[in-house]
This record gives structure tokens, C-alpha cells and sequence, in this order.
């Protein structure tokens, strides 16, 4: 595994610089400070649902070497909101972060590492040399190994330093709620609250203040059972189903499980929990149902985290089948953040944040299928196969019965258009991957900041939980106009319309970051903002105009072999934001080389590259082949590239698949 994850240059680690830091007691931090330790950089921003997978993988390792292994995150801020320093902290806390954290709002550190994507993650040996660089998830087994030759090399040198870290737990902030995520009305007139940050549903009466019950023992896990005994792990979404299928399947409400990857069922009688989708083990990438070729060779159907036997990776398709993948439990998820109930489909939508897609569960059957997404990141409307999400967070059925997503990394409101002979996606507002910002009127010009929640008014408009704008948005489909309708919010995350009891509609706000419900007023006339749009405070890489050479490293892990028993096992795709910056080069093909031409009348835009590899298990046999029925598994990450054109701008574009520098 060194061979693949160790760099091959005795490069000195740079200093760590920012505004300050979290999860220390107040003192500073620098490498001198932690010289005997393995420091191991954690490049993250709070909004990336790959950073947060992330910070699960590297959990049990800062476990298991916690006398040795000091994880330091560096926060470095996509959006706006993510430089305030009080929402750092916040963010901190809910998400159990238990190691320093460098505040990080000009992204000192992030260029001094030469990071390029989020998560990114550097290894630093107790001597204070880099040797590993890696992009992306799925990195804790070849971490694993590496720690165990730093720990073994080290001792023997006399430069490793065994004892407790510099990690300082902060106090906690919250009460009867802990960072709620989404809640429901339910027929008595309380409201069910998923209370993520502890782990359980709480159903509160509509004081807002008095339980009437906890479902879940607050304690973070997987377990299913009576109330007061079941686990959840950071559940977010929750639907309530209607009473006839309710009735026929032995539970009333759909939970969205979302650090399980899993749907949860809960008997709102009994309190009773069970699963009812989802195994448990993460999906990290879809490539479409699994086929079988006429040979009966069996495809690629779950890359990365599951294992198949035999048969090479499937890269013939662009966009990912939309269709069936498998029953309940015997299915991998990927994230779930929301569910919702959808009469026409008679499913349960489920917004499939992990694999930026729209998944669906029909409860009587089990049956999970993919609804909309290619699986790709990023904003492309289209036919269900061929659109683009990014971490999908949010959904409402409309009166129509069509979907509303709050599709939060593009900063977008979309709509998926359920028509007789498929489903189509649109925008409504938002740009792409890097634009954000808070900006009232057309929609065309209107800026939302990564939002998670929505909802439909008694007139058919669409209410939006603005999250990182602290704000609650309407958007008009008749007038195609965007208006305020209260700000000055902790982070909402959800949005939920009720009846008051003199009859006049109300919006119930789930305020996250202050553990809280309120209560807004639907004003017949909103406010008008406009403070400009934004985009993201990433340096954007200089390039020349014309041939741009792109080259994606990538080595198989020690104990593995590129599977090139069917050709070449690696492939590019390849386009960009606006599509006149690629003049040519765009496209998919196998191989992780390619010339790229850039148009020297575009001044700005992205490179969106998706690179895969496939490699199999096992010893090599004598004739150097993969043994038959090897466990294969299919490599792949997705960089959204900012660039602007300058004469004197690089030619070439160097990225890591698996890290080797």
C-alpha cells in the first residue's frame, strides 16, 4: 500500500495558517508543536457530504492510533456562510468532530497544500515531511496500512512520540433539540422532529417545547426494536405515509437514516423501529442496475463498496440506467438527507445525497429504484438518465404531483416534471456548482446559499429553507419571481406550512443551529433583496488557451491489479461550464490521458473530470493473470475545476486518482 499512497519526494510540510482554532482550549497550534506525531490534514468544508463521509471513515482509525495519529481538519469555506466563524463552530459540534480544527477562511492553507477538491486529505510523518496527498473518499484501508509502516519506521528512528493529543472537547451548546434537521405534522397536531444531532425523533405537542415522547435511545448506532432501545446515526428526512399502506405494512412514518445509509420505518403506535432499505453499507457510486452480458458475466453494479466476483467494470454508459437496483434491505444507499410521499408514483422520493441522485422506495414490495441523476455532480436538466444533482437535500410534492428539490452544493431550487411516459428535471433558480449568493427578483437572477428544505404554500408557490443565507424564500412559478419571507435565521433547515388555530396559514421553521422550531407568517407581500450573487472563494487555476494536457495518476493498491482482462480499465469524462470552453477533448473514453483544446474567447469557466479505474483482489497467479472470481472494485473521482484563461497560464493539468505524487 505505500508504494500507492506514499509520496516519493521528501517534500517539508508548510506551516498551518488561518484565523484561528477550534477543539484546542483556545491555543494555537503549529507543526513544531506536533513533531513526533503523525499528523494527518483533513481538508474539508462543512456543506461537502463527501467531507462528512469522510470524518466517519477516519473515526476508527483516530481510535486506534490516538496515541500516535493527530487528525487536524482544515476548514477551507466553499460558501459565504461557511467562513463564519460562529457556524464553523457549530458545524464542529454537530457533527462530533473530536480533533483540532484550523479555521481556515482565506484558504491559506488549503493553496500551501496545493488541495484541489474537497475532501482532501495529507499525510505528515513525526519528522514534518508530506508523505501522502490524496483527493476524495474511500481512503481508510490504505491509510490504515500506511499508519502502521509510519508507526513501525518511526519507532525504530526514536522520532515517534507516543501520549494524548492537543484535542480539547468544547462545551456543548444545545438542548431538548440538538441540531433538528427536518419535521411533519402529524394527524394529533404535534409535530415529529428528527433530531439529528441526538440520534432519535422527538414528538413535540405545538408549544413547541412540550415531549410527548422520544423514539430512539439518543445513543448514535444502528438498531432496530422498541422506541426507547433502537439506534439511529444522524437521521435528517421523515414522511409521513398514508393510513391505508400504513396499515398494510406496519408502519406509519419513513426515516431518512442518513449516516446508516439506510430508510427506517417507524410505528408511530408502538413506537416500534425496523429498517426497511438499505444495508448498511455506503454507496459510494452508481453505475445503473446490474446487467448481465451473453457471455453471463455479471457488470459492475456497486463500485467501491461492494465487491464482485469476477467481470469487468461497466464504462460502455455515460448516464446511469434509471431503473430497479434491488429489494429493501438487500441495497446499498448512499446518504439519504429527506423523504417524501408521492401519490402518483406511489413511492416514497428519496433524496439521495451521497450519490447526487433521486432515488425511490415502494414500501409494500421493497423495491428501490433511481428516479433521476446520472450520478454525476454538478446542474444539468433533462431527461431523469441524463440530469445532474449535487447532494439533493430537500423535497415536496406539489399539488401537481410533481417533485421540488432543494438541491443545496448547486445552490438550486430544480423540479422533477412526473409525466406519463418519464420523468423530466428543470431549474428554476440557481447556476451551477460555484454560484450562490442572496438576491431577490427574477429567478433567472436570483441567488439562493445552499439550501435544504422546501415546502408548498396554501397558493401553490414554493417556500425554500435558505440555509446559508439564514432565510426563507418563496419562488412563483407563475410569475417565475423570488421574494424573502423572514431572515435573520440559525441555519433552517426545514420549512413546514400549518394551519393556525384563527385559520390563517403559517410556516413552522426547523432553526438548526438554535435547536429550535419557530413559528413565520406568510405575508401576502415578501421583501425584496438584493445583495448580489456570489461565487465561490476558490482560486481558479490559470490555464492556457489551446492544448491543455491532462493526466490523472492512479496505482492499484498494494494487493491488487488493474483489471485489464477486457481492455484498457481506466476512463475519462470530460466537460466544462460554460460548454464553449471546450473546443475539444470533451467527451468520454478509456484512458487517463487526454489533450484538451480551450477557447481563447472564453475568459473563464469549469473543467468538470470524472476519472475511473478498476483493479481486483488477490495475489497475482504464475502466469501474472487475475485469478478467477477475484473481488473487483471500481475507483472513481469527480473534480469540478475552476480555470481562467490567461496567455501565460499552465498546459498542463496533473490530478490523483489515488494519490501518487
Amino acid at each position: 500500500m505505500s508504494e500507492t499512497v506514499r509520496t516519493q519526494l521528501r517534500v517539508r510540510a508548510s506551516e498551518l495558517e488561518g484565523r484561528g482554532w477550534l477543539n484546542t482550549g483556545g491555543k494555537s497550534l503549529d507543526l513544531e508543536s506536533l513533531r513526533g506525531k503523525i499528523v494527518l490534514l483533513d481538508f474539508w468544508t462543512f456543506c461537502c457530504i463527501n467531507c462528512l463521509h469522510v470524518l466517519d471513515e477516519l473515526r476508527p482509525l483516530e481510535e486506534k492510533y490516538s496515541d500516535v495519529l493527530v487528525t487536524v481538519g482544515v476548514h477551507s469555506p466553499k460558501f459565504e456562510h461557511e467562513a463564519d466563524p460562529v457556524a464553523l463552530a457549530s458545524a464542529v459540534e454537530r457533527y462530533e468532530i473530536h480533533h483540532p480544527v484550523l479555521d481556515d477562511p482565506e484558504l491559506a492553507t488549503w493553496k500551501a497544500y496545493t488541495a484541489r477538491a474537497w475532501p482532501t486529505l495529507v499525510v505528515i510523518d513525526p519528522e514534518g515531511y508530506i508523505v501522502a496527498h490524496l483527493s476524495g473518499e474511500g481512503h481508510a484501508g490504505g491509510l490504515g496500512v500506511l499508519l502502521e509502516e509510519l508507526v513501525a519506521e518511526h519507532e525504530a528512528k526514536g522520532t515517534l512520540h507516543r501520549g494524548n493529543g492537543p484535542y480539547v472537547a468544547p462545551e456543548p451548546t444545545s438542548g431538548t433539540l440538538r441540531f433538528p434537521g427536518k419535521a411533519t405534522q402529524l394527524g394529533n397536531g404535534n409535530y415529529l422532529v428528527v433530531d439529528s444531532g441526538h440520534h432519535r425523533l422527538v414528538e413535540l405537542r405545538p408549544d413547541f417545547e412540550t415531549v410527548d415522547r422520544l423514539i430512539g435511545s439518543g445513543t448514535k448506532g444502528h438498531a432496530d426494536g422498541a422506541g426507547d432501545v433502537a439506534q439511529f446515526n444522524e437521521p435528517q428526512g421523515v414522511a409521513v405515509l398514508p393510513a391505508e399502506l400504513a396499515t398494510a405494512v406496519g408502519y406509519d412514518v419513513v426515516v431518512a437514516d442518513t449516516v446508516n445509509h439506510r430508510l427506517r420505518g417507524v410505528d408511530l403506535g408502538t413506537g416500534e423501529v425496523r429498517t426497511v432499505a438499505g444495508n448498511g453499507i455506503q454507496r459510494l457510486l452508481d453505475a445503473g442496475p446490474a446487467r448481465v452480458t451473453e457471455s453471463g458475466t455479471g457488470e459492475w453494479s456497486e463500485p467501491r463498496v461492494e465487491h464482485h466476483d469476477g467481470g469487468p467494470a461497466d464504462f460502455a454508459a455515460d448516464a446511469v440506467d434509471v431503473g430497479v437496483l434491488g429489494l429493501g434491505t438487500g441495497v446499498s444507499l448512499s446518504s439519504p438527507w429527506d423523504v417524501a410521499w408521492s401519490e402518483k408514483l406511489q413511492r416514497v422520493v428519496i433524496a439521495m445525497a451521497g450519490t447526487h441522485q433521486i432515488f425511490a422506495f415502494e414500501p409494500k414490495s421493497g423495491e428501490v429504484s433511481i428516479l433521476a441523476g446520472s450520478g454525476l455532480e454538478g446542474l444539468l436538466d433533462g431527461p431523469a438518465e441524463e440530469a445532474w444533482f449535487a447532494q439533493p437535500s430537500g423535497l415536496v410534492i406539489d399539488q401537481d404531483q410533481n417533485i421540488w428539490v432543494a438541491d443545496s452544493e448547486t445552490s438550486a431550487l430544480r423540479r422533477l416534471v412526473v409525466g406519463d411516459s418519464g420523468v423530466t428535471v428543470e431549474t428554476a433558480i440557481g447556476k451551477g456548482l460555484f454560484d450562490f449568493g442572496f438576491r431577490d427578483g427574477e429567478a433567472a437572477e436570483a441567488r439562493l446559499q445552499h439550501p435544504l428544505g422546501v415546502t408548498v404554500l396554501p397558493d401553490g408557490s414554493i417556500a425554500i429553507a435558505d440555509t446559508y443565507n439564514g432565510a426563507v424564500r418563496r419562488y412563483d412559478p407563475t410569475s417565475t419571481n423570488v421574494s424573502t419571507l423572514a431572515r435573520g435565521l440559525a441555519e433552517p433547515s426545514d420549512v413546514v406550512v400549518v394551519t393556525h388555530e384563527d385559520g390563517e396559514p403559517l410556516l413552522v421553521v426547523v432553526e438548526s443551529n438554535k435547536h429550535q422550531l419557530v413559528l413565520v407568517p406568510i405575508p401576502k407581500e415578501a421583501q425584496q433583496v438584493d445583495e448580489g450573487a456570489s461565487q465561490t472563494h476558490r482560486p481558479k487555476s490559470p490555464v492556457a488557451p489551446g492544448h491543455l494536457e491532462l493526466t490523472v495518476r492512479f496505482t492499484a493498491p498494494t494487493g491488487q491489479k488493474l483489471d485489464d482482462r477486457w481492455g484498457d480499465p481506466t476512463q475519462l469524462k470530460i466537460s466544462s461550464t460554460p460548454p464553449e470552453l471546450l473546443v475539444s477533448g470533451g467527451g468520454t473514453s478509456v484512458g487517463l490521458l487526454r489533450t484538451l483544446e480551450l477557447s481563447s474567447d472564453v475568459l473563464e469557466g469549469v473543467l468538470h473530470i470524472t476519472a475511473r479505474a478498476a483493479a481486483c483482489d488477490g495475489p497475482e497467479t504464475e502466469d501474472g493473470e487475475i485469478p478467477d472470481h477475484a473481488a473487483c472494485h471500481l475507483y472513481q473521482q469527480d473534480w469540478g475545476i475552476p480555470v481562467v484563461l490567461e496567455a501565460d497560464g499552465d498546459s498542463e493539468l496533473v490530478l490523483d486518482l489515488r494519490g501518487m505524487d
